[in-house]
């Protein structure tokens, strides 16, 4: 069992910056690939970024490519999402999640959080 905790949300104007952080306990951290994951008023989940579980291989949704960075500590078992330039469509709830094996494009995760809200205001 994985229990992950995020943290980092808050209101920010539009232009601004924030640092998501995932706190991940339980099992081995480091044997999982990680993801970001964010939920829209009235929308889908979707993709946001993900991690492998070395943190040499990153992958990023073409909205957020070149404005957030994700990163992960395996020490202090904990993932982060910088997040710059941030746009009002960037607005919603971000999940951590965490999926054993490569790293796949997928909402089929093993362990989710339950989620920090992010609001940008114009």
């Amino acid at each position: 069992q994985v229990e992950l905790v995020e943290s980092g949300g808050g209101l920010v104007q539009a232009g601004g910056s924030l640092r998501l952080s995932c706190a991940a306990s339980g099992r081995a951290f480091s044997n999982y690939g990680i993801y970001w994951f964010r939920q829209a008023p009235g929308k889908e989940r979707e993709f946001v970024a993900a991690i492998s579980r070395s943190g040499e291989g990153t992958h990023y949704a073409d909205s957020v490519k070149g404005r957030f960075t994700i990163s992960r500590d395996n020490a202090k078992n904990t993932l982060y999402l910088q997040m710059n330039s941030l746009k009002p469509e960037d607005t919603g709830v971000y999940y951590c999640a965490a999926r054993s094996g490569m790293v796949v494009v997928t909402t089929d995760m093993n362990y989710w959080g339950k989620g920090t809200l992010v609001t940008v205001s114009s």
